[in-house]
């Protein structure tokens, strides 16, 4: 960035400043890649003290490398730029399918489709907003093109087995709530919401680790009124 006259630059690793802008990221370690100021970062050219003393009131370069952060902008090449959209493409339509449902097959797109209808509504990334407010713009967009609704499904779990304990112990942390939990014994019957998205997960974990005795039902799914709930 420019002030007083003079330039100002960081060196920081690019996929960590949009988290740290977006208050995902709050360890600045994890985003600079020293806490050195330069004025020119590419031929190592330091910062003088008086320069950043007049420019910024002060001399500590981690305070000062917190407000270029802030309000500098990111140079990237056009390679770099391209990927990152192309990585936030995917992170969207990631959130998308594991949020949202086929409401006439009452199950998750595979991501690949959501891609395609994503592409075919000409939506456009936003660099300085993140994938899941993303996701909650594109979801009414999507609907123009393809059956969608934004869902959570509610699961029995039924477990007989000695692994129980630590079957529930996962599932409870995949789903987003327990709506009931029975023991008998060594028996679990398990009542869940969970996003679409982590209903093959859990499938595999059930069929692999009870050998097929373990049941996972579908009961149904509870659909999310449009401004009812924030994606998390």
């Amino acid at each position: 960035m420019k002030k007083n006259g003079k330039r100002f630059e960081i060196a920081c690793y690019r996929n960590k400043v949009v988290s740290w802008r977006n208050k995902l990221e709050k360890d600045i370690d994890e985003v600079l890649q020293t806490h050195t100021v330069f004025t020119n970062v590419s031929k190592g050219q330091v910062a003088k003290k008086d320069d950043l003393i007049k420019a910024f009131g002060t001399e500590d370069q981690t305070e000062i490398s917190k407000e270029i952060l802030a309000k500098g902008e990111l140079q990237v090449s056009d390679k770099e730029r391209h990927s990152a959209l192309d990585s936030m493409f995917k992170d969207v339509a990631t959130t998308v399918a594991d949020k949202c449902v086929n409401p006439e097959t009452k199950r998750p797109y595979p991501v690949s489709m959501i891609e395609k209808a994503m592409k075919d509504v000409h939506f456009s990334v936003k660099p300085n907003r993140n994938a899941k407010q993303q996701a909650l713009d594109v979801i009414p967009q999507l609907k123009t093109v393809m059956p969608l609704e934004r869902a959570e499904m509610r699961l029995r779990v039924f477990v007989n087995d000695k692994k129980a304990k630590k079957l529930r112990e996962t599932v409870v942390k995949l789903a987003t709530k327990v709506e009931s939990e029975i023991w008998n014994d060594a028996s679990l019957n398990l009542i869940c919401l969970i996003d679409p998205g982590k209903y093959r997960e859990i499938d595999e974990l059930i069929r692999s680790e009870t050998k097929g005795t373990g049941v996972l039902e579908l009961l149904n799914l509870k659909e999310i009124t449009e401004g009812d709930e924030v994606l998390e």
